[in-house]
């Protein structure tokens, strides 16, 4: 997809998780996807060219109470970008909101979009 002078492509769908590693094992048997990239807090499933999984360590993660719509976040969107900078500063233009934290600015950058919600831009995919 592109859009201005910066092209986005779907990148990877994120859950949230307490050990990214042992539920990159589960969906890496379930799918057959290898692991893309693994650090201790994240852990990607995918194929070069194509949408991944992603799992992101959160220390005080609570399951959904499925089908209670209460709950937190559990899945976010990320995008792939050639260039954060510039996929940074069109999101920011079209309305999203760069949050003070960003846990990894060089790799990635979390953004809320119009709504709130949190996704991420990353040049990982």
């Amino acid at each position: 997809m592109s859009t201005g002078n910066t092209t986005f492509r779907w990148s990877a769908v994120t859950f949230d998780c307490p050990d990214p590693a042992e539920l990159a094992r589960f969906y890496g048997a379930a799918t057959g996807l290898p692991v893309r990239y693994a650090s201790d807090g994240f852990v990607l499933l995918g194929r070069d060219d194509a949408a991944g999984l992603g799992f992101n360590r959160v220390a005080d993660h609570r399951p959904p109470s499925w089908p209670d719509e209460s709950g937190a976040k559990q899945a976010h969107l990320d995008l792939g970008v050639d260039d954060l900078d510039a996929a940074q500063a069109r999101l920011v233009a079209l309305g999203a909101v760069l949050p003070e934290f960003q846990p990894d600015p060089e790799r990635w950058r979390v953004l809320l979009d119009p709504a709130g919600h949190p996704f991420c831009v990353s040049v990982l995919a």
